[in-house]
């Protein structure tokens, strides 16, 4: 069997994590590895041991020898880039968002379904283990009705005035921040769960401080500025820091969930709990292996991530048994596993749904980030308009 070699574009926080994760998939290469900064891309290829860098992208896009592109660059490049790539007829994996526009992530997504060229778009904590289970106990009625979908998504990385990334920038980023960041994982895996469509919205948006102190040296995410003033530019922040937001669900569910950047103490904190006729389930990102089950009639308890009680659908996605932690990274491999799976099955991409978040997902990402962004702009509820996503 043939290794499929890969090149990624980007060489910041994600990008690296995309070569560990695919190093960790046994027959994939990651034979290049992109960035405007050639001397970054250079020196991240070194430490990796990828053995071409190259300064251009589309320098990677246009090697012949490069089967399957990851975009991981900032969202500003996300449009053009896949755009690029489809046009090379190359598969696609990308970092969410598609565009920074749903017209954006329409064209794309039109695009590439057109053309049937595979692809895949980041949302990988639909591929936990627990998160899996949890989708497999609500398809099958083991806690009946969805009745409640509450929970949140929850940093403190950006609590400082001094704190500071390009995310901060509508320019390179979007119109929104911590929503369009973080808060689609949140409604990704909410409607994962529960097989139910976000329906409409009524959102409030918050800033803490309306102006930062952004430093004249570029940093990843999650790095701390460690500046000192006079080696920083006060700039206007227009974008959100929080989100609180009501949600209405196609299957009658109701529920609510809070996004911040500004929480003191919350490193990556996700939860989802849906609450339903039978009996709740919940999650926690920081707990990630375990699976909270809470009875009205009965005891609540927990259980592990373990493939011996997991459903089938779920016990694919673990690779140790119990009482070994699978972490982070773990739900990225979990994510290329499938879409390398799918290209080495010789299907013809379309015939079926894959088990994996699609450019599909992503365009249904922006027109429920659209609807957020005009509910807290209106003050009033706002329902998704899906006429421009294609049946799944």
């Amino acid at each position: 069997m043939d290794t499929i070699k890969a090149g990624v574009i980007g060489a910041g926080f994600v990008g690296p994590l995309h070569v560990e994760a695919l190093r960790r998939l046994g027959g994939v290469e990651v034979l290049g590895l992109a960035d405007e900064d050639e001397d970054l891309a250079r020196r991240k290829a070194e430490a990796l041991w990828i053995p071409r860098h190259y300064g251009n992208w589309r320098d990677l896009v246009n090697d012949p020898d490069i089967q399957v592109v990851h975009v991981c660059t900032p969202n500003y490049l996300h449009f053009e880039i896949n755009q690029a790539v489809i046009e090379a007829g190359k598969p696609i994996v990308s970092e969410k968002p598609l565009a920074t526009t749903s017209e954006g992530s329409r064209e794309l997504l039109h695009r590439i379904e057109k053309a049937e060229i595979p692809n895949e778009v980041c949302f990988t904590y639909r591929m936990y283990p627990v998160i899996q289970q949890m989708q497999a106990m609500v398809g099958r009625g083991e806690i009946g009705q969805p009745w409640i979908v509450w929970g949140a998504y929850l940093q403190d990385w950006l609590f400082a005035q001094t704190d500071y990334n390009w995310r901060m920038d509508p320019e390179t980023s979007g119109p929104s921040r911590a929503t369009a960041d973080i808060g689609s994982h949140w409604c990704e895996i909410a409607q994962f769960v529960t097989g139910q469509r976000i329906a409409s919205v009524s959102a409030q948006f918050g800033v803490v401080h309306p102006t930062r102190m952004k430093p004249r040296l570029t940093l990843e995410a999650f790095a701390n500025v460690g500046q000192d003033i006079a080696e920083c530019d006060e700039v206007p922040i227009t974008t959100e820091d929080y989100a609180a937001v009501l949600v209405k669900f196609s299957g009658g569910a109701i529920g609510t969930f809070s996004v911040s950047q500004v929480s003191a103490g919350r490193k990556n904190h996700i939860l989802l709990e849906v609450n339903g006729s039978r009996c709740s389930l919940a999650w926690n990102h920081e707990d990630a292996e375990r699976l909270w089950i809470g009875n009205r009639d009965g005891p609540s308890h927990s259980i592990l991530r373990d493939p011996a009680l997991f459903h089938p659908s779920a016990r694919e996605f673990c690779h140790y048994p119990a009482g070994h932690p699978e972490g982070y990274v773990s739900g990225f491999r979990n994510l290329f596993q499938a879409f390398y799976a799918c290209l080495r099955s010789g299907r013809r991409w379309g015939q079926d749904k894959p088990n994996f978040p699609t450019f599909w997902e992503g365009h249904r990402s922006m027109l429920i980030l659209d609807a957020i962004i005009r509910s807290a702009r209106e003050n009033r509820w706002v329902e998704v308009d899906y006429s421009s996503l294609p049946p799944a």
